[in-house]
């Protein structure tokens, strides 16, 4: 099989972790007969460097021909240090979701058995999570009306939703609960936002066409709470733009490490796969960043965009010797000989090609 896959390593750490991702992916490639077409291209503070803009016309058109696309992180200091800055690495970020119609992040939570010791949680609470988040990713606060008033000391963000944008990733969300344990979580604070009321409205309106599924409604402070006190009562949760935002960082310490959790963003066009973190700019270039969560992102993009599952199996199963055997970085190694990046990136390839 061939495929096309956009590679955006963008800024800090990600170049470094994208470059494991894509020398596992060629393990697998190898392994399986496929052919892999790498097309490379900027984003972020990289992108601006050259292009004087995050998200550039030539990095959109090659995301478009893409089958899907494998991203790093964005984010640089010398922007996040500048409150004045007119261009900034993370709307290249909010463009290239909106321009690619990418409108549902898909951000899996679950354990590793050999890291449970790992979780700030305790092990009798966390054992055996696996829920997913659906977070709408083009709509409400992040993308409506923003400014300043009173001669900038006042400002002002406005969050807008319509019942179109509510109803494509409720879709999303009933049909992976009916994939799953047909249980679904609708996360608002309709006791207080207009917008949460309608989430809440057209969320139940949908739910006789999907009587299988039984379907909770609870406040995002609620779910924040329940989220480190009894995470396996949740499966699927659905919500919008910067409550997922908020919840979907809380959820990946349950795992013990942002360094772990991969995550998906899917739309009309085409759909993309990142690791949950940052671009850790402490960390860039010195061959110490996790890599696994970028590699376990690159196993739900062979599984969900290609539909090939044994070659996600065959990176997970790698991917979990490699916790049990204690190759890993140094966020990992319970203070024992820790490995590099790319010697973790390595022993995986490695391993696949056996």
């Amino acid at each position: 099989m061939k495929l096309n896959i956009a590679l955006l390593p963008g800024d800090g750490i990600g170049p470094e972790v994208i470059d494991q991702a894509v020398k596992v992916s060629n393990a697998i490639a190898t392994k399986f007969n496929h052919e892999i077409n790498w097309v490379k291209a900027l984003v972020g503070a990289a992108a601006i460097d050259v292009y004087g803009e995050p998200y550039p016309n030539v990095t959109h058109e090659i995301c478009l021909r893409a089958n899907a696309i494998l991203f790093g992180a964005i984010g640089d200091p010398k922007y996040d240090n500048d409150p004045l800055a007119k261009v900034r690495p993370e709307q290249g970020l909010l463009k290239m979701r909106k321009d690619l119609g990418l409108f549902a992040n898909v951000r899996p939570t679950f354990t590793f058995p050999s890291l449970l010791d790992k979780s700030p949680l305790k092990k009798e609470i966390i054992e055996g999570t696996d829920l997913v988040f659906l977070r709408e990713l083009t709509g409400g606060i992040y993308f409506g009306k923003r400014g300043r008033l009173d001669n900038g000391n006042t400002a002002y963000d406005t969050c807008t939703y319509s019942k179109e944008e509510i109803k494509r990733i409720a879709i999303k969300g009933f049909d992976l609960a009916m994939k799953r344990s047909k249980k679904l979580c609708c996360v608002d604070k309709a006791n207080v936002l207009e917008s949460s009321r309608l989430w809440r409205e057209t969320v139940q309106a949908m739910e006789k066409d999907y009587p299988e599924v039984s379907v909770s409604y609870e406040f995002v402070d609620a779910v924040a709470m329940r989220l480190v006190q009894w995470p396996k009562s949740y499966d699927v949760l659905i919500t919008e733009n910067l409550f997922g935002d908020i919840l979907t960082d809380e959820a990946s310490v349950i795992s013990g490490s942002m360094g772990l959790m991969p995550s998906a963003s899917v739309g009309l066009k085409t759909s993309l796969y990142e690791p949950i973190h940052g671009s850790y700019p402490e960390a860039a270039g010195k061959d110490i960043a996790n890599p696994l969560a970028t590699i376990l992102s690159a196993a739900m993009m062979f599984e969900d965009a290609f539909k090939l599952k044994d070659e996600a199996k065959v990176i997970r199963d790698a991917v979990n010797l490699s916790l049990e055997k204690l190759i890993v970085t140094e966020d990992l190694s319970n203070g024992q000989n820790s490995f590099s990046t790319s010697e973790v990136g390595t022993w995986l390839s490695d391993l696949i090609l056996k």
